[in-house]
């Protein structure tokens, strides 16, 4: 990949939300107080630490220094180089944008689909860019992602002039496989993860010499906190590569705040079939062929 320029593109002044989901664009449009309610915030934050899988109370809260692990996240660091951070931006702002919802814009590549019908559609899915096809190369260099074949290819971009955000959710898991890839592009960020099941948390106190002290044992929880009121915030750093999987994947919704989107970030999330779609699954024949067309690298934003 060649190096260029990457220009931000104009704030629009349309907006794509629908129900209770708001952005600056329609909240200004609106005035006045909004009768809508933006989700409050966890009361315990925690920070997440790529090198120890672990989970520690931020400093000066009520569970500075305890911790407890957070499985099912990897971070790949400079996955791609600046000159190729340029040019897929370049290539992804010479297709056209769509409006979606919290003040995002998107560009789908993959089948048309109906999660609540489960159903599905190939007709005009022509595959992924082709400028995905080096990224996918190399994802399979890592032994994480030695057989991903993504089928799927969802491009956000975020920009603070909109108030862009994306609310707690999981990704489906019909259609949608184990492992969910995101490579974050153009500014760094964080992906703040929450859980709405009952019980509690159980915590370690961190030793002295934290981080590198948890990677040698672990000693006896002997506190807990209320896992309703935790938020897990996993520091995302510009042109790194994110995979989910098990009960990151599963379990814990994840978000991105408005107040964590502090210049223009474009973000690629690569998705993978379901067992239902793969070989001995139900629907094999239809997950071969979306895999033959999505890997063909053909495609223009559906």
């Amino acid at each position: 990949m060649a190096a260029a320029a990457v220009a931000a593109p104009e704030v629009l002044r349309e907006c794509g939300c629908k129900g209770i989901r708001t952005c600056l664009i329609c909240e200004r449009q609106r005035g006045g107080d909004p009768p809508w309610q933006h989700p409050p915030q966890k009361t315990h934050r925690f920070i997440y630490y790529s090198d120890t899988g672990w989970a520690v109370g931020a400093e000066e809260s009520d569970f500075e220094g305890w911790a407890f692990p957070f499985p099912g996240v990897t971070l790949i660091e400079d996955f791609v180089t600046r000159e190729e951070e340029a040019e897929m931006v370049q290539l992804m702002d010479r297709e056209p944008w769509k409006l979606s919802q919290s003040g995002r814009r998107k560009q789908d590549y993959g089948p048309k689909v109906n999660f609540r019908k489960q159903k599905l559609k190939t007709a005009g899915f022509r595959g992924l860019p082709s400028f995905s096809r080096e990224v996918v190369r190399r994802m399979g260099l890592y032994p994480i992602l030695e057989d991903f074949r993504p089928v799927e290819q969802c491009n956000l971009d975020y920009c603070p002039e909109r108030g862009s955000a994306i609310d707690p959710h999981l990704d489906d898991a019909w259609l949608w496989g184990e492992r969910l890839v995101s490579l974050n592009l153009l500014s760094p960020t964080v992906l703040s993860m929450s859980r709405e099941a009952p019980g509690s948390l159980l915590l370690c106190l961190a030793p002295s010499g934290f981080p590198e002290a948890l990677v040698e044992g672990v000693m006896a929880p002997s506190r807990s906190v209320l896992c309703q009121e935790v938020e897990v915030a996993v520091p995302l750093p510009r042109r790194s590569l994110l995979v989910l999987t098990g009960a990151a994947r599963h379990q814990w919704k994840h978000a991105i705040h408005r107040r964590h989107i502090e210049a223009r970030r474009v973000c690629a999330t690569f998705r993978e079939l379901s067992a239902e779609f793969r070989p001995g699954g139900r629907q094999q024949e239809l997950g071969q062929e979306l895999l033959q067309i999505s890997l063909s690298f053909q495609g223009r934003p559906m």
